[in-house]
């Protein structure tokens, strides 16, 4: 398959995302669509309510009225959504879908890219990216959770802390 999967977005009837994301899945298994609708989200939230009873955790949907799909976009796919029951269509221009951009689906964690770390604390690198690009530094901490690496670099003789995300510095040859 020459196109991948991108992410759209499909407009529902109010109250209707679980409706429409479950006939969606059953179709896709009904007329073997998985290599070409891959993924049906629902983008959830929990929160914490408070209520007379005390706190409560609930899940809450981030967008409602609104489900993704990842799918290759082809006549038969957009046939195929455009027709689930409560879907009143994509979001796009007119009557062609607009895919989400990288940067949308990071800031939606969708997708959850894993960057592989090839340095520990005490290892020295290069950074790569930003202001302080080609500066070397000693990596002073490494968080995964929060994607960042704090790097002590040398700027104007005096050792500076820097705050850069995991993918901005690799480990210098040397």
């Amino acid at each position: 398959m020459a196109e991948t999967a991108k992410w759209y977005v499909v407009h529902t009837y109010s109250a209707y995302e679980n409706t429409v994301k479950a006939t969606l899945e059953k179709t896709v298994e009904t007329r073997h669509l998985q290599d070409l609708i891959q993924a049906v989200s629902i983008p959830m939230e929990t929160v914490t309510e408070i209520t007379e009873n005390g706190p409560k955790t609930v899940e809450r949907k981030v967008f409602p009225g609104y489900v993704l799909v990842k799918m290759v976009l082809t006549d038969e796919t957009w046939y195929v959504v455009k027709n689930v029951r409560g879907a009143t269509g994509f979001v796009g221009d007119g009557n062609k879908p607009i895919p989400l951009t990288e940067d949308e689906i990071a800031q939606l964690g969708i997708e959850k890219r894993e960057i592989v770390v090839g340095y520990d604390v005490g290892d020295s690198v290069k950074i790569t990216d930003g202001p302080l690009t080609s500066f070397i530094g000693t990596v002073e901490e490494v968080d995964v959770e929060k994607n960042k690496v704090r790097v002590v670099v040398s700027m104007f003789g005096r050792e500076t802390p820097v705050e850069l995300e995991l993918d901005q510095v690799e480990v210098c040859s040397q």
